[in-house]
Parts: structure tokens; C-alpha cells; sequence
């Protein structure tokens, strides 16, 4: 039986897929199944917090401390944590020994996810308008390091394969970017409890098009495997 393989720089060639075991292909899974559940946890939990809006309010708010969706959404919240870093992990161990840039965005992803549990956790926003100054500062600070561990892996996971997956990486990579500075003006109206219209749908495309992308890689990887051997940068 053969397959197609990714190979940094080429195109797609095919090659036998011996090698992979159940448990790696499992935990290469959990990139498509991570997206899923974010975006299931989203949904669920706009519709059981009572006049939330997905256009105008942030997906922190729904794990806010107090808000009517943090029992449902922090326990999902946290799995999908989880399966970040598993995903994470087997990113790595397929880049083992071969793609130096795969083992980075392992780490990268992996760290993204072990991070992420801090958010339901330890560093819940406030709801709006129910904070003092300054009392959301430390969400804001974890939000900005995920963020930036997104955005790295995003950067570094583009030169793992060729150039079709390069320049989706790149163009996904500019996108979030672009509209995470659309979201810096919206903070101080959040901060001071004022209405944010369009802020719901910006933040989620900039969400949104960063777990495409790690579904993407999810899947490419499942599909396709990197050639042993000698060491690929």
C-alpha cells in the first residue's frame, strides 16, 4: 500500500506508509478533532449564555468569571488544551531525525497548548464592566502569549513542506495578523464595559483562520508521510 508523502521544497511523491503506529496516528488526529471542539465549544457556549452575541463579544467572554457559559465552555476549553499538546507532540515525533522546522512547531504547538490551560483556569476575564482597572491586565498578558506562540508556529510550520503549504502558511500567517490589529482598538471599549459592534466577527476570523490551519497540518500529516532519514531543514 502506498500513500503521498510531503517533502520540504518538493512536491508530493509517494511512498509506503510502514513506520506509523496506531498511537501516532491518534495523536495526529487530535489537530483536526482540537478545531472541532473549539469551534463546537464556541457555539455551545454563545447559546447558553443568555443574550450573548457572536458578532460583538469576544469568545473570552464566555469563560469570563460569573458568565452563564463558563461551566460549559472551561471544561471544554481545557480539552481542547489537551489535545493541542498531544497534537503538538506528534508533530514533533514525526519531524524527528528529519525536519528540524516540524520539531519546532511541535514545540511551539505543544506549548501553545500547555499555556492555553492557564486561560480557563488561573486567568478568566472579568465580565464587562464588572473589573477594576487594570484587573484584566494578567488574561490580556497570557492572551498576548498565545497569540505570539500561534503566530510562531504558523511562521516556522511553513517551511516544514513545500511550496503550496508556504504560501498557505504565509497568507494565513499575514491574515491573522491583520486582523488581530483590526481587535487592539476594541480592548479599551471592553475594558470600560462599552458595546463592541463587529468585534465578535473580527476576533473569530482571526481565530478561526489559525485553527484552519493547524486542521490543515492535522490532516496533511495523517494523509502523508515525511521520507527517514537524513535530517531536512
Amino acid at each position: 500500500m502506498t500513500t503521498i508523502r510531503i517533502t520540504p521544497g518538493r512536491s508530493w511523491t509517494h511512498t509506503p506508509t510502514l513506520g506509523r503506529t496506531l498511537g501516532q496516528q491518534i495523536l495526529l488526529a487530535c489537530g483536526v478533532l482540537s478545531s472541532l471542539v473549539y469551534l463546537a465549544t464556541d457555539v455551545l457556549g454563545g447559546l447558553t449564555y443568555d443574550g450573548y452575541s457572536f458578532t460583538s463579544q469576544a469568545v473570552s467572554e464566555l469563560m469570563a468569571i460569573g458568565a452563564p457559559s463558563e461551566r460549559v465552555v472551561d471544561p471544554l476549553f481545557l480539552v481542547y488544551d489537551v489535545l493541542v499538546v498531544a497534537f503538538g507532540v506528534a508533530v514533533f515525533r514525526e519531524g524527528a531525525g528529519r525536519n528540524l522546522a516540524l520539531r519546532i512547531t511541535g514545540c511551539l504547538l505543544a506549548a501553545y497548548g500547555l499555556i492555553g490551560f492557564a486561560g480557563p483556569t488561573l486567568f478568566e476575564m472579568h465580565q464587562r464592566g464588572a473589573g477594576q482597572p487594570g484587573s484584566d491586565a494578567p488574561h490580556l498578558v497570557v492572551t498576548g502569549v498565545l497569540v505570539l506562540l500561534l503566530l510562531a508556529a504558523i511562521g516556522v510550520g511553513g517551511f516544514a513542506f513545500g511550496r503550496r503549504f508556504r504560501i498557505y502558511s504565509l497568507i494565513t500567517l499575514v491574515a491573522v495578523i491583520a486582523f488581530g490589529l483590526l481587535t487592539i482598538p476594541f480592548g479599551i471599549r471592553i475594558a470600560a464595559g462599552q458595546p463592541t459592534p463587529g468585534f465578535g466577527i473580527t476576533e473569530r476570523v482571526n481565530i478561526y483562520l489559525s485553527l484552519l490551519w493547524i486542521a490543515v497540518l492535522g490532516a496533511g500529516l495523517l494523509q502523508h508521510r515525511l521520507p527517514a532519514g537524513k535530517e531536512s531543514t
